[in-house]
């Protein structure tokens, strides 16, 4: 009979010791998991659950795995007034201007948690056909401009033709 050895993950932080905490939190639908060894729990004052948030623990990572530029004095977001204290607690923005002003901060932080640090998001097919066709038009439409300018009138009608086809369908759809 073989014997089943579990892995042993290390720190997030640290990456050095042996993680014994693992901290999940649910936003939105979406897990987080943190797994900390008990040095670096205590730095973050995870034995004192009312002076932790997992805000400050996600932009340290963050810092951590991506060099920092130097942080720039605090300032309130213009819009909203928001700080990076305020986020720090709540783990939330104020608006979405937020995003700019702080960008320097976040950048970081939401590269050592996505993909990218720009939101690509879903559009439903229907809807992404729509917008396909609408720039197809317009690009065609730009095409017939510079066919005419140019004085190549059979491209100019053939594009004409192409393009009355195509506001045909999108009306349609």
């Amino acid at each position: 009979m073989a014997q089943h050895q579990d892995k042993k993950m290390l720190c997030m932080i640290c990456k050095k010791n042996e993680a014994t905490i693992h901290l999940t939190q649910i936003v939105e639908g979406k897990i987080k998991k943190i797994d900390l060894c008990e040095q670096c729990a205590k730095e973050k004052g995870i034995e004192d659950p009312t002076g932790f948030a997992l805000a400050d623990l996600l932009m340290d990572l963050g810092r951590s795995q991506h060099p920092a530029k130097p942080q720039p004095v605090e300032t309130a977001c213009p819009k909203c007034g928001c700080t990076h204290a305020d986020f720090k607690k709540t783990g939330r923005l104020g608006c979405a201007y937020c995003y700019e002003h702080f960008w320097e901060i976040l950048e970081p932080t939401l590269k050592a948690m996505h993909k990218g640090t720009k939101h690509i998001g879903k559009v439903p097919a229907q809807s992404q056909q729509r917008v396909d066709l609408r720039e197809r038009i317009a690009y065609l439409e730009k095409k017939l401009k510079e066919a005419v300018a140019v004085e190549n009138y059979e491209e100019a009608a053939q594009l004409r033709d192409k393009i009355r086809e195509l506001k045909k369908q999108q009306l349609q759809t």
